[in-house]
C-alpha cells in the first residue's frame, strides 16, 4: 500500500520499547513498510529508538512516574489508562503490535484497527500461576497477594473487552491464532514473524564437539533445566550464552562441562551458532525466532515439541523434538540426535532452505498485502 500517495496517515501502537527482542524485530520491519507512520509506546529507551532507527515515539505518563522506564510493569493496574490515553483519532490506519495492551487503543468507526498480536497477555492468562509462584504470591492470606490477583482479575476482564476494539487479528503462528481464539473468541490470520536470515551464514565447515544455548536467563526459558540435563552427560560440552536474573540459579545447577558466556555481540553468537552441533531449546515459546535463526546457519535444534516450535522446526529433518520438560527428555533426544546424525540426516542445507522460509522479505510481502486487502475491504464497506 503506498499511504503517501493516497494522504493515508498510519499510526504503530507497540506495548513498550525497552529491549530488542522478536516483536520489536517485528516492528522493524512494519517501520520499513510504513516509515511514514508515527509511533506510540507506554514507554521507550533511547538505546532501542536508536536500534530501531526512530527519532520520536509518543509515549504514555507512565515513563513520567517514579521508576517509570525501568520498572513500568509495576504499573501493570495503569496499563489499560495508559494506553487508553493516546489520542488516534486523525489516522486512517492503526496497527497494534501487542503482546499485552497496546491492542486496547481507542479508535473510531472511521479507522482500521489491525492488531499483529504475539500472544495475548500471558501473565495474566496461560501463566498466572506461574507468575504468582515466582513472586512468592501464592498465600491466600496475604495482603499484597490479595490486591494482585484483583488486578490480574480486573485487567483479564479489560483485556477481553478491548479485544473488541480491533478489526482483523494477526497470529504470529497457528499456537497463537488458537489462543486468541480461546480467549478473546476471535479469528485471526496467521503471518510468521520476520527471521532476518541474511545476516546469518550457513556453515560450510565440519562442526565442533559442543552444543549452544542462548536466551535470557528467565524461568520460563528453562534454561537451568538444559544445563542440568547436560550435567548429566559430563562427556558432552554446552555452551551457554546470555544474562538476566536467572543466571546465578543456573549455574549453581551446571557441571564442569557447562560453560557459560554471558553476552555475546550478535556476531560473536552467530559464530557459535555456526560451530555448534546442535542449539539446544527448552522453553515453551508462542513462535520462538532464535531456533530458526540457528537453522539459517546450517544448525540442527533439539527442542521441546510444543508451542511454536511445532510450525519453525521438522522432527527428523531439521531437528529433534522432545516431548516433556524435564531432564531425561532432553538426555534421550541427545542420544537420538547424536545415532541419527552419525547418518548425516541433519544437513546445513536442509536446515538453512527451511529457515529461509520464514524470512522478512516474505513476512513484508505478506503483512503489506493483508492490509492492503483490509483496507480495500474497509473502504468498500464504509460505502454501504
Amino acid at each position: 500500500m503506498e499511504e503517501g500517495k493516497q494522504g493515508l496517515k498510519v499510526a504503530i501502537v507497540h506495548d513498550w520499547l525497552t529491549q530488542m527482542g522478536g516483536a520489536e524485530k517485528v516492528l522493524r520491519s512494519i517501520l520499513d513498510l510504513y516509515p511514514d507512520a508515527d509511533i506510540f509506546s507506554i514507554v521507550a529507551t533511547e538505546d532501542i529508538k536508536k536500534k530501531l532507527g526512530i527519532e520520536h515515539v509518543a509515549e504514555s505518563f507512565i515513563c513520567h512516574l517514579p521508576f517509570g522506564r525501568s520498572k513500568y510493569r509495576n504499573y501493570l493496574q495503569l496499563f489499560p489508562l495508559a494506553i487508553e490515553g493516546f489520542d488516534l483519532s486523525k489516522y486512517d490506519i492503526v496497527i497494534s503490535c501487542s503482546s499485552s495492551v497496546a491492542k486496547g487503543v481507542l479508535t473510531h468507526s472511521n479507522q482500521l484497527h489491525i492488531c499483529y498480536c504475539h500472544t495475548p497477555a500471558r501473565y495474566v492468562w496461560d501463566l498466572t500461576w506461574q507468575y504468582l509462584k515466582e513472586k512468592k504470591l501464592t498465600s491466600r492470606w496475604n495482603p499484597l497477594t490479595l490486591y494482585v490477583r484483583r488486578v490480574l482479575h480486573k485487567f483479564r476482564i479489560w483485556d477481553v473487552i478491548s479485544s473488541n476494539r480491533v478489526g482483523h487479528f494477526v497470529a504470529n503462528s497457528k499456537n497463537v491464532a488458537r489462543r486468541i481464539n480461546r480467549v478473546y473468541r476471535r479469528d485471526a490470520t496467521v503471518i510468521y514473524p520476520p527471521v532476518y536470515t541474511h545476516l546469518f551464514v550457513k556453515s560450510t565447515e565440519e562442526k565442533e564437539d559442543f552444543y549452544l544455548t542462548a536466551s535470557r536467563m528467565v524461568p520460563y526459558k528453562k534454561i537451568d533445566l538444559i544445563a542440568s540435563a547436560f550435567s548429566k552427560m559430563p562427556d558432552k560440552k554446552l555452551v551457554v550464552i546470555g544474562t538476566g536474573p536467572e543466571d546465578g540459579n543456573i549455574r549453581k545447577v551446571a557441571g564442569k562441562n557447562v560453560e557459560f558466556l554471558g553476552y555475546v555481540p550478535n556476531d560473536k553468537l552467530n559464530e557459535y551458532m555456526q560451530k555448534a552441533k546442535a542449539f539446544v531449546f527448552a522453553a515453551d515459546e508462542d513462535f520462538g525466532i532464535v531456533p530458526l535463526e540457528a537453522q539459517a546457519c546450517g544448525t540442527p535444534v533439539i527442542a521441546y515439541g510444543h508451542g511454536g516450535c511445532l510450525e519453525t522446526i521438522k522432527d527428523g529433518e531439521t531437528g529433534v523434538l522432545f516431548w516433556k520438560q524435564d531432564e531425561q527428555s532432553i538426555i534421550d533426544a541427545v542420544k537420538t540426535f547424536e545415532a541419527e546424525g552419525a547418518n548425516k540426516k541433519y544437513t546445513a542445507d536442509a536446515c538453512r532452505e527451511w529457515a529461509e522460509t520464514f524470512s522478512n522479505e516474505r513476512f513484508k510481502t505478506e503483512f503489506s498485502n493483508f492490509v492492503k486487502e483490509k483496507w480495500t475491504e474497509f473502504q468498500e464497506g464504509q460505502k454501504l
